[in-house]
């Protein structure tokens, strides 16, 4: 974990050499400086990564070397799906980086009633590309060898009536849930499957229509303690939860 670590969108295979697509090569020789001849990692999203060293070193171009392909995994027991609904940019973009960190395997941007950013068209495009980036320089800095899923952007009352029957757990946080996750955990959930979709809402929470949906769509109101925490926090917060109850912390 010591060298740099680079997501590599390339067929990737043992002892082949490779020119570094541009954004890599671009941080690697005028962000970073690496000098020729300094190992690094890549990965291609897929699983495993690759050690890897420069040969080449130029202002638009470099070139690497790569080693044996090493099949480590740093992906968390659990497929836990993030729905997000609409933050802010810098709110958004922090939430999606901790998400990645903390191992979900999808994340779900969701229009809601009090989302205050809306998105559509070519400001759309433009978002989930940016957030793309995100998940990747998370996975880059975090470890992982597989890039989380971005599932579309989607209207959040629509989003809950396909996940009526959807197996798994399904959780949302609210102030006034009816659980805690020590409820929760004492009960024996989420059981063998593993499989978590976890909800959260905007800076003004989820509306009194969209719990309703959300619960006749299977999901559990979740509280977090007494305290009312921000869009922000109660994600990363709610994740880091899971991952001690049930996943790998």
């Amino acid at each position: 974990m010591s060298h740099p670590r680079f997501f590599c969108a390339l067929p990737l295979a043992d002892g082949i050499a490779i020119d570094l697509p541009d954004s890599v090569a671009r941080h690697a020789a005028q962000v970073l400086r690496m000098p020729q001849g300094s190992e690094m990692i890549l990965f291609d999203g897929e699983g495993g990564e690759y050690p890897a060293r420069l040969d080449i070193v130029g202002k638009a171009k470099a070139r690497a070397q790569l080693g044996h392909r090493r099949d480590i995994e740093r992906e968390s027991p659990l497929s836990i799906t993030l729905a997000q609904a609409m933050q802010t940019a810098d709110k958004m973009d922090f939430t999606l980086q901790k998400a990645v960190e903390l191992g979900v395997a999808a994340f779900q941007p969701l229009a809601s009633r009090r989302s205050v950013t809306r998105l559509t068209g070519e400001r759309l495009q433009k978002r989930e590309s940016h957030w793309q980036g995100v998940a990747v320089a998370a996975c880059e800095q975090c470890g992982r060898n597989r890039l989380p899923t971005l599932l579309p952007y989607a209207n959040l009352a629509d989003w809950l009536a396909g996940q009526e029957g959807s197996a798994g757990l399904k959780l949302m946080l609210a102030p006034e849930g009816a659980t805690t996750f020590a409820a929760l955990a004492a009960a024996g959930k989420p059981g063998c499957e593993k499989k978590i979709t976890l909800l959260i809402g905007a800076e003004g929470g989820l509306d009194a229509t969209e719990i309703a949906a959300a619960t006749r769509a299977g999901f559990i109101s979740l509280r977090l303690g007494a305290r009312i925490l921000r869009t922000e926090t109660a994600g990363v917060a709610a994740l880091a939860v899971i991952q001690n109850l049930w996943g790998d912390f």
